[in-house]
């Protein structure tokens, strides 16, 4: 059968999809006030536009930074923190190409230390168009509030790129250890025409 296949060797394109997802956002103290369940804080969040392109597909790097640059300083944390980053991940070879050097420009490249996790939900449910940055950002909440790092499927052959970032392919559900501190997460919302969101 078809599978989206993202940072996959041999990715080949987005697997359409369709879907809604809902969230409830509230202030933080107004949360903790009403003693409801918080599942993850929105610390800082970024948008971008990558400009004139190539094309409406075409996605750019610098647009891309952008958006990472303006959510990190938002939400002042340091990027070191980053265990996890929940890909835009369209399984085209350009898209992935294009996100992994963003990775890499924003995050730095791979050091001694432990990798942190990547992966998509558009490996699981495809491209939900609308909904695929509210997907990623349930499915990113859900890893923050259980510590847990859920798998990215139908990567068997990671993309070379890789291999320039300090992330890995989570490719089987693995236990996020905090060692005491906050678990942080990044999400990347890469849209047609050029409009970035992390």
């Amino acid at each position: 059968g078809s599978h989206a296949r993202p940072f996959d060797a041999d990715s080949n394109g987005i697997l359409i999809g369709e879907g809604v997802g809902m969230l409830v956002l509230k202030r933080l103290e107004d949360a903790e006030r009403d003693n409801d369940r918080i599942y993850a804080v929105i610390r800082g969040i970024g948008t971008s536009s990558d400009g004139r392109s190539k094309s409406i597909y075409a996605p750019r790097e610098g647009g891309q930074v952008k958006a990472l640059k303006r959510a990190h300083e938002d939400a002042d944390i340091d990027i070191e923190t980053i265990g996890l980053i929940e890909a835009h991940g369209t399984a085209t070879p350009l898209g992935d190409t294009v996100e992994l050097q963003t990775l890499s420009q924003f995050f730095g490249h791979a050091g001694p230390g432990p990798r942190a996790g990547l992966g998509s939900v558009k490996s699981m449910i495809g491209h939900t168009m609308p909904a695929a940055g509210i997907a990623g950002l349930i499915k990113t909440a859900m890893a923050v509030h259980y510590g847990v790092l859920p798998p990215s499927l139908h990567c068997e052959e990671p993309h070379a790129g890789l291999d320039d970032t300090r992330f890995r392919i989570v490719t089987q559900e693995e236990p996020w250890e905090s060692n005491g501190s906050l678990r942080c997460a990044g999400i990347n919302a890469f849209g047609f025409g050029g409009i970035n969101a992390h």
